[in-house]
């Protein structure tokens, strides 16, 4: 085999230089790099094309084994594709997503058609990517392959407004302790982000005098993809879309005065999460049965019953009923329901009034660095609960009004006196008040709180 060396091989006349002839075969060795510096034409029989850098922004004249990013921001632009010869290729993408506002138009050279047809081919979806290959005569320019911008995403993140914010690490908390607005301003997508964590506890119900239950927590309903999240967790993130969301804390129901019950908590609402409010207790000369909400209310003196706890009925359960008396115990009332288990009955003896029911948690991740500012501590750590039933009322020393259950809960009164009210924004049921005279209303019950959290960034 002989062998040429040279550093430049120049045409002898003209501006072209030929290699080899017809059926020739050229090969370049492993390991060789082709540096090529100018302009690469024809090598689209392979059903590729060679990219071409600078971004068209008005009409032009393809060649083939090229591609091109046009970009129509500025109006139209008409692409004349080249002769056609079986093989050659020609790629279009469009640059700035601009083609559903001004289209780019193919037009065949001469009496060339594009798929069968000898008319101009319009693109008009937005992002688009399409490689064309002459094949004949008959059906001339085909297209051999397309897509869209959207078939290889990039990660976008939810971007929101509204409340005060928690930041932890890739995620933000919206906290709202009052009504609002959660206001998402982009959406996002499913490599980032485009759905939400929430948060929604409702307020609790108002305490009742006269030897009243423990109050009704407000119903708590929560999603979260922490592992430690408590059994009430749903099981899917809420999607949002780029709207305002308003938003309802709701408050205590009303404090009942002297031989009064108290009042049913109200709704907390974000988007389709509803949590209804917290029932009221029972007492001992109005009715002894506790009403039904999202947390039942606890039942009065001798034999009074608790409510149902979520009512209405959704999955997983937003609380639980409040106790029973069955056994007319005069003296004690059982605790309210709370939205991890349910209020505690009473039984006969010298006992502390029924225990309120634990509430329900979410970890501290949930509200970043500001968790303890929001909810109470509770058995499980590094956690922050929410909406525990209040405790039942108890007759005089020794005896002892019931605990208020973890989550804002508050204690039931003892002798003739007004139980702890339920903490501000947890949700949690007020204590029963043990007596009925005028300065010993019931006790308040604590308000509720919105929360949502999604990812903002990697």
């Amino acid at each position: 085999m002989s062998e040429v060396k040279v550093n430049k091989i120049s045409p002898r006349s003209g501006t072209e230089v030929t290699l080899g002839d017809s059926g020739d075969t050229f090969t370049i060795p492993s390991g060789a790099t082709i540096n090529n510096q100018g302009t690469a034409t024809n090598f689209g029989a392979t059903g590729s094309a060679s990219w071409v850098t600078t971004v068209k922004t008005g009409d032009f004249t393809a060649v083939a084994g090229e591609g091109y990013f046009v970009n129509t921001t500025s109006g139209e632009v008409d692409v004349t594709l080249p002769a056609g010869t079986a093989g050659a290729v020609v790629a279009i993408k469009d640059y700035a997503n601009t083609f559903d506002t001004n289209n780019c138009i193919l037009v065949p050279n001469g009496s060339d058609k594009i798929g069968g047809q000898a008319a101009n081919a319009t693109f008009s979806t937005e992002g688009i990517a399409v490689t064309l290959v002459f094949i004949d005569s008959t059906q001339g320019w085909l297209v051999t392959d397309s897509g869209l911008q959207d078939e290889a995403p990039t990660a976008l993140y939810i971007a929101a407004t509204g409340g005060t914010i928690a930041t932890c690490g890739n995620f933000k908390t919206h906290i709202f302790t009052g009504p609002g607005t959660f206001t998402v301003c982009s959406v996002g997508n499913a490599c980032g982000s485009n759905t939400v964590e929430y948060l929604v506890v409702a307020g609790a119900a108002g305490g009742s005098s006269d030897w009243g239950g423990g109050s009704g927590a407000g119903g708590m309903r929560t999603r979260s993809i922490s592992p430690s999240a408590h059994p009430i967790n749903a099981p899917a993130n809420l999607p949002v879309s780029a709207q305002g969301y308003p938003i309802t804390v709701g408050g205590a129901g009303t404090i009942g005065g002297q031989n009064e019950l108290g009042g049913n908590g109200s709704n907390s609402i974000f988007s389709t999460i509803t949590s209804a409010g917290g029932g009221r207790a029972g007492n001992e000369g109005n009715s002894k049965t506790g009403n039904d909400g999202g947390s039942g209310g606890g039942g009065g003196t001798n034999t009074g019953t608790g409510g149902s706890g979520n009512t209405p009925p959704v999955s997983p359960a937003q609380g639980f009923p409040g106790g029973n008396n069955p056994n007319n115990t005069t003296g004690y009332t059982p605790g309210g329901g709370g939205a991890g288990g349910a209020g505690e009955g009473c039984a006969t003896g010298s006992v502390p009034g029924g225990a309120g029911g634990i509430g329900a948690y979410v970890v501290d991740g949930f509200i970043g660095p500001t968790a303890p500012s929001y909810g109470t501590s509770g058995p499980v750590s590094n956690t922050r609960y929410f909406a525990g039933g209040g405790g039942g009322a108890a007759g005089s020393s020794p005896r002892v009004g019931g605990v208020g259950g973890s989550g804002g809960g508050g204690t039931g009164g003892v002798a003739g006196g007004k139980g702890s009210d339920g903490a501000p924004n947890t949700g949690g049921g007020g204590g029963g008040g043990s007596g009925n005279e005028s300065s010993n209303p019931g006790s308040g019950g604590g308000s509720g709180v919105v929360m949502i959290r999604y990812k903002f960034q990697t």
